[in-house]
């Protein structure tokens, strides 16, 4: 039997903390219905998600198995790789005010537009690399808010760490995070060679020591889109 497609729109919208207008592809169930409620999943490189994460794809066939609950998807995606490490980059010089975008312009839009349920556990973030990074931090800032983050191989340094680190109200938070045991030598945007694997193995203590709802695991591969985009099966599951 043929499973039936959900369909992607594009939307636009102002948003006055950034000073432009934001691109959103949402994602919406093949049955999709105002009569239902839905979880929301808010995806940084949004058209990466799409496109090389299959990711709507794989809700159809979850949504069409009955395997996951009713979700309404939100990829946005970077202009560029400067605009990219503007937002996500936790030095970035307007990754607060893409933190304060998300959650005091897109969730408002999201929840007036479609049926959600306006509650931080059912609105998820997720991320690969700096877009995992900013996720995090987006959920640290605003637990009620976001109840649910996906850490697909995040940049993790001392600024991240001291943000877990102080963070206290760790009931509020689900979290699932994955790294490559070969992310030891990662080229980033700006060409710098890094060690993604020790500050994630570091990031994935102070989870556990301050007993998060959390899973982790390591996979065998590197830094791309050939190892999250398997692992989105796992991930999609776990957390809806």
């Amino acid at each position: 039997m043929e499973i039936p497609k959900g369909t992607i729109k594009e939307y636009t919208i102002k948003s006055n903390e950034l000073g432009e207008d934001v691109l959103l592809l949402i994602y919406l169930p093949a049955n999709f219905s105002p009569l239902y409620k839905y979880s929301l999943l808010i995806a940084q490189d949004g058209r990466d998600y799409f496109q090389l994460g299959k990711l709507g794809r794989l809700a159809d066939e979850y949504l069409f198995k009955r395997e996951i609950e009713n979700l309404i998807i939100v990829g946005i995606p970077y202009k560029d790789v400067g605009d990219r490490r503007r937002k996500y980059h936790p030095d970035g010089y307007q990754n607060q005010q893409y933190i304060r975008f998300l959650a005091h312009e897109l969730v408002p839009f999201l929840d007036q537009e479609f049926p959600t349920y306006h509650m931080g556990s059912t609105r998820a973030l997720i991320g690969d690399s700096l877009g995992a990074t900013v996720s995090l931090m987006t959920a640290l800032h605003y637990p009620h808010s976001f109840g649910k983050v996906l850490l697909q191989s995040p940049f993790v340094n001392e600024k991240v760490l001291d943000m877990v680190n102080s963070f206290k109200e760790t009931e509020l938070i689900e979290i699932y995070h994955i790294v490559g045991n070969q992310e030891t030598d990662v080229q980033t945007s700006n060409g710098k060679m890094i060690d993604f694997l020790s500050p994630n193995r570091k990031l994935s203590s102070i989870f556990y020591d301050k007993a998060f709802t959390y899973f982790y695991d390591e996979f065998d591969g590197s830094h791309t889109w050939t190892y999250w985009q398997p692992d989105l099966k796992r991930a999609i599951k776990r957390m809806f």
